[in-house]
C-alpha cells in the first residue's frame, strides 16, 4: 500500500494532512466549544459529545502512527509498522466508532464492554504478528473481522429497530431524535474505511479512504449537535415497563385514584384502566388541546392527566397504536379543522402556518403525518372536493 507511489501522490498527501487536521478539530471542537452552533436550541448528550471526541481524536493519531510507513523501505519493517499501526486501531478508532453507535441510543445505557470482548482476538493476533514478524495467520483474522462487522450490523438494525418503537411509544415529536439515517450513513463510511484491513490498493481507493475520514468527522460533529439528549426527559425504556411509582400514581382529588399495583392483579388493572383514561385523555388532552404542545412526552402527558406513564403506555398498547401515532392523529384532525374553517372564511393561509398552528415545528415531520394519517400527501388531499368541506 505504501512506498516510493505514495510520497509522490501529492493529491493523497493533501488529503491525508486535511484529514488529520479535520479530525483534530473536530476534536477540539467537541470538547471546548460550550454551546451549538449547528443547532443552537438542541442540547446533545455530553456523553456522547466526548465519546465522539476521543474518537475524532483517535482518527487523527492513527494518521500520524502511519506516517512511518511513508519513509520505510525494508518489506519487513513495513509490515512491522503496519501490523503497529492496525494494533493501535483495533485499541481505540474501531472500538470508540462502535461505541457511538451505541451512545447514540439513548432508549437505555447499553454496556460498552462486549465491544473490547469482541476486538480482543483481533488484538492477540496482531500482536502474535508482530512479535513472529509474519503475516501467517492473518486469514482467519480477516474471516474474523468480516464476521465481526457482520455482527455489530445486524445487532444495531435491531437495537435501531427497538429504539424506534421506544421513540414513539414515548414521543410526540420525532425530530432531533431519530438516528436511524445516521446509523446507515456511519455504517458505510466506517466499512469504506475498514477497507484498510484487506490492503486494497490504488490511487482511487486511497483518495477515498481520506475523503471518508473528512466526510465522517463533519458528519460526527453536524450528528451530535443536531442530537437531543433524551435522558432528561424520558426514563430508559425498562423503567419505563416497570410497576408505576407510587409517587405517580394517585390522581387528582376531581378523580377516582388508580388502583393500588400492591393490592390489585394485573388483570384487574388492565380491566379498570381503558374507559378511565379514555375520560381523562378527553378532558385534559383533548379539551384543552394539550396535544399541540411541542415535544409533548408520555411521562407529561400522563402527569397532567393524573396518571402515570405505566398504564397511559399499556392503554395505547391495548388500543394498538403508540404515542406518537395518538398524537399526531390529533394534530392532524386539528389541522384539517383549521384548514376547513379557513377555507369557508376565505382568509388567506399556508400550509405551513397551519401546520405550526397545529403543533409541528418542522413541514417534513407534519408532511409525513399527514400521509401517515390521511394516506395521501397534503396537497393531493386539498385538491379533493370533500377536502374543505365542514
Amino acid at each position: 500500500m505504501y512506498g516510493q507511489g505514495i510520497r509522490e501522490d501529492f493529491i493523497y498527501l493533501i488529503l491525508y494532512g486535511a484529514a488529520t487536521a479535520t479530525s483534530l478539530l473536530a476534536c477540539f471542537y467537541l470538547l471546548f466549544r460550550r454551546t451549538n452552533t449547528i443547532a443552537p436550541k438542541v442540547t446533545p448528550p455530553i456523553r456522547l459529545r466526548r465519546w465522539t471526541a476521543a474518537f475524532m481524536a483517535a482518527c487523527a493519531l492513527s494518521h500520524f502512527w502511519y506516517l512511518p510507513l511513508l519513509y520505510i523501505r525494508s518489506a519487513e519493517n513495513l509490515m512491522t509498522a503496519y501490523f503497529i499501526g492496525a494494533l493501535l486501531d483495533f485499541l481505540t478508532v474501531f472500538p470508540l466508532a462502535s461505541a457511538i453507535m451505541f451512545i447514540m441510543l439513548q432508549d437505555r445505557r447499553r454496556p460498552l464492554w462486549p465491544i473490547a470482548v469482541a476486538m480482543a482476538p483481533l488484538v492477540v493476533v496482531v500482536i502474535v504478528c508482530i512479535a513472529t514478524r509474519s503475516d501467517a495467520i492473518l486469514p482467519p483474522a480477516y474471516a474474523y473481522f468480516l464476521l465481526l462487522g457482520i455482527g455489530l450490523f445486524l445487532y444495531l438494525t435491531r437495537a435501531v429497530r427497538q429504539y424506534g418503537r421506544w421513540l414513539r411509544d414515548n414521543y410526540a415529536d420525532l425530530e432531533h431524535k431519530e438516528v436511524w439515517q445516521s446509523m446507515i450513513v456511519l455504517t458505510v463510511i466506517l466499512a469504506g474505511f475498514s477497507l484498510y484491513m484487506f490492503e486494497f490498493e490504488g490511487a482511487f481507493y486511497r483518495h477515498a479512504v481520506q475523503t471518508s475520514v473528512i466526510l465522517v468527522s463533519l458528519f460526527l460533529v453536524w450528528r451530535v449537535e443536531t442530537l437531543s439528549d433524551l435522558n432528561g426527559q424520558m426514563t430508559p425504556a425498562a423503567e419505563t415497563l416497570s410497576q408505576p411509582d407510587a409517587e405517580d400514581t394517585p390522581l387528582s382529588c376531581h378523580e377516582a385514584p388508580l388502583p393500588d399495583a400492591d393490592e390489585t392483579s394485573a388483570d384487574s388493572l388492565r380491566a379498570s384502566q381503558p374507559q378511565n383514561l379514555t375520560t381523562l385523555l378527553q378532558k385534559r388532552c383533548i379539551d384543552t388541546q394539550l396535544y399541540l404542545q411541542h415535544d409533548l412526552t408520555i411521562q407529561q402527558l400522563a402527569k397532567d392527566i393524573g396518571t402515570n406513564r405505566y398504564y397511559l403506555s399499556q392503554y395505547f398498547s391495548q388500543q394498538g397504536v403508540t404515542y406518537n401515532d395518538y398524537i399526531n392523529g390529533l394534530r392532524i384532525d386539528h389541522f384539517v379543522a383549521l384548514y376547513r374553517e379557513t377555507v369557508t372564511s376565505r382568509h388567506p393561509f399556508t400550509v405551513k402556518q397551519l401546520a405550526q398552528e397545529s403543533g409541528y415545528r418542522n413541514y417534513t415531520t407534519f408532511s409525513n403525518a399527514f400521509k401517515r394519517r390521511m394516506g395521501t400527501n397534503v396537497t393531493a388531499w386539498m385538491q379533493e372536493p370533500e377536502a374543505g368541506e365542514l
